[in-house]
């Protein structure tokens, strides 16, 4: 696991890779091509985990030098694919080097063979081409920028900040991020910089006109069977998942794991304890005199049943206070997920000990885990005027979950209505906020609507296909990368193994939700291995307490913060009156957390 920096006709230097010297810090390297008088650059910082010695390090050439390539991430079926590149002597045992040998051989499009997760810089000399790919559900992030015949292409922000200097903000994404709480590949808040979509392949013609890059999919449709039985798909599920987890634990380093009080991240470490030759360490977060978001008894239970060593954090408002705006700064991109605090506690705990950890992130998008898809399933159930007539009643309750969904299951358009489920904001507050209208959401759904063939899929189907490429990729899984590799660590995801997520996606979705019932073939197969007590606790989901606390001291001090501040450039973007009545809406009992939260994300990026 890395960070890559590269360009064309755009010089980096030492000073900008080390921009992004925390996701490397065992070696790094700038390499110089000349290509028909244009200049490419390859830099590199190492995170050494699969081959430590020198034939791992990056930029890495084929021995005949027409090819070169930067990678981040890891190929966890290398040895299977070097099988089939029986012809080269091959110097060490990294996977990157079976990954430049194997696209040298069959071409860029054999990325789709590749079981792993990546961001990668490809160069063909002879032909004078640079490739940038990313992995299928968009684990490793991949931004790059086209401007006055030069690209320029990183593992995160801040190198291509540093090289292009003030950025400048673009409205209508940051209308986008409001609707949606995260801002969708190719959009970033910036205008200078976009991010390649997940299972996508960017092209570049280096001696003709730079600016005109092609990009294209790679990703395969999955059609819908129902080739097996129910208890049949139990078993192979349990297959495909055990294996994904041993084919994980690949590393020349010890590996430890994210231990929550839930199934997934327990299953992860059973099958991965079961093939480690030692005890694995594993690590949990929790709050202080918070009953139902704090997971560290559940989790202390699992990992006494699992036998694990274990590691247990506590964290309270003080300490969300204290690094609020530095995770802000490390996430880089301005989203409403409020699990970024609790995991910046959990990862600085792990570096002191471990460079590689396991997570049972993932599962809720390919088996149907959030509410959302019950409220999907109804849409498709119910007529219209139900769910009109929930309206008054959801407004009363004043639960956010409530409201959401009396506006927009009504709707017919599975387009338009999934942008509504998702609407962290509706389109007259965003109105009220910026005087601007997000045009973008429904055009980004869309696009992976039309891609993923969903108009032949039943509408939940259709939903969690989109989500496993949009808001899992840019949301979620984006701050883990940020956060874990800010303290130096690799961390891994079996849930998104190729193998076990095109299974999943291959199944009826009475085999995932049914009767109010999620997840229903994962925790079939758990109650093979795990105490019922451990598969039948409530969800909590990985939240941090932020709705109590912004009600109380923790909210003054945000109100007071943006009061007594008329300089910031923020309230050039926001109407500070429409900004603090959020805070006022969430003292009088609506539930505005991710909102504000998302607010002061993007205080700290702005101001």
């Amino acid at each position: 696991m890395c960070g890559i920096l590269g360009s064309i006709n755009l010089k980096i230097n030492q000073v900008s890779l080390d921009t992004i010297f925390h996701r490397g810090p065992d070696s790094g390297a700038i390499e110089e091509f000349n290509i028909q008088g244009n200049k490419v650059y390859f830099g590199h910082r190492r995170l050494a985990i699969v081959d430590l010695t020198e034939t791992g390090h990056q930029p890495m050439f084929t021995s005949d030098s027409k090819f070169a390539i930067i990678f981040n991430g890891e190929i966890y079926n290398h040895l299977e694919l070097r099988e089939k590149l029986p012809s080269i002597d091959f110097r060490g045992t990294s996977d990157t080097e079976t990954i430049l040998y194997y696209l040298a051989a069959f071409g860029i499009e054999a990325v789709i063979d590749f079981n792993g997760v990546f961001s990668i810089g490809f160069l063909d000399i002879e032909r004078e081409k640079l490739y940038l790919i990313r992995d299928p559900f968009g684990v490793k992030p991949l931004y790059y920028g086209v401007e006055h015949n030069t690209l320029v292409f990183s593992s995160e922000i801040r190198p291509i900040h540093h090289l292009y200097g003030d950025l400048s903000l673009d409205k209508g994404n940051i209308a986008e991020l409001l609707k949606l709480r995260y801002n969708p590949a190719p959009d970033t808040i910036y205008k200078e910089i976009k991010k390649l979509k997940p299972g996508h392949i960017l092209e570049c013609d280096i001696t003709s006109s730079i600016n005109k890059i092609e990009i294209s999919s790679y990703i395969k449709r999955v059609n819908i069977s129902r080739d097996y039985s129910f208890n049949k798909a139990v078993t192979k599920y349990g297959e495909l998942f055990e294996s994904a987890v041993k084919r994980q634990l690949m590393s020349d380093v010890e590996i430890g794991s994210l231990l929550s009080g839930g199934i997934d991240s327990a299953l992860v470490t059973y099958f991965a304890q079961k093939h480690l030759s030692s005890k694995i360490k594993t690590y949990t977060v929790g709050f202080e005199d918070i009953g139902f978001a704090n997971e560290l008894s559940d989790a202390q239970i699992t990992a006494d049943f699992l036998k694990t060593d274990h590691r247990s954090i506590c964290i309270s408002s003080q300490n969300f206070k204290s690094v609020f705006e530095e995770t802000c700064k490390i996430v880089e991109e301005p989203i409403g997920t409020t699990s970024i605090l609790p995991m910046y506690y959990l990862n600085e705990a792990v570096s002191k000990e471990l460079k590689v950890v396991l997570t049972g992130q993932g599962a809720d998008e390919p088996l149907g885990g959030y509410t959302r898809y019950q409220g999907e399933m109804m849409a498709n159930k119910y007529p219209a005027f139900l769910f009109d007539l929930m309206k008054p009643i959801a407004k009363l309750s004043k639960k956010e979950r409530w409201i959401r969904a009396s506006q927009s299951l009504s709707i017919a358009n599975p387009v338009s209505r999934w942008e509504n489920i998702y609407a962290l904001f509706t389109d007259k507050e965003i109105m009220s906020l910026m005087n601007i209208k997000d045009v973008q959401s429904k055009e980004r759904i869309q696009y992976f609507y039309d891609l993923l063939d969903c108009k032949n899929k039943k509408g939940v189907e259709g939903m969690m296909a989109v989500d496993m490429r949009m808001n899992l990729a840019d949301d979620l899984l984006m701050y883990t990368d940020k956060v874990s590799m800010n303290f130096t660590i690799e961390t891994r995801v079996p849930m998104l193994d190729i193998e076990l997520i095109k299974f999943l996606e291959s199944l009826p979705v009475d085999y995932k939700i049914q009767n109010g019932q999620t997840k229903r073939i994962h925790k079939a197969f758990a109650e093979e291995i795990l105490p019922k007590e451990i598969i039948n606790r409530p969800k909590k989901g990985f939240l941090s307490p932020t709705e109590k606390w912004f009600r109380e001291d923790l909210g003054d001090y945000y109100v007071d913060l943006l009061n007594n501040n008329n300089k910031s450039g923020y309230f050039d973007v926001f109407d500070k009156n429409a900004v603090l009545n959020v805070f006022k809406e969430h003292k009088a009992g609506y539930n505005r957390e991710k909102q504000i939260f998302t607010l002061l994300s993007l205080y700290y990026l702005i101001k």
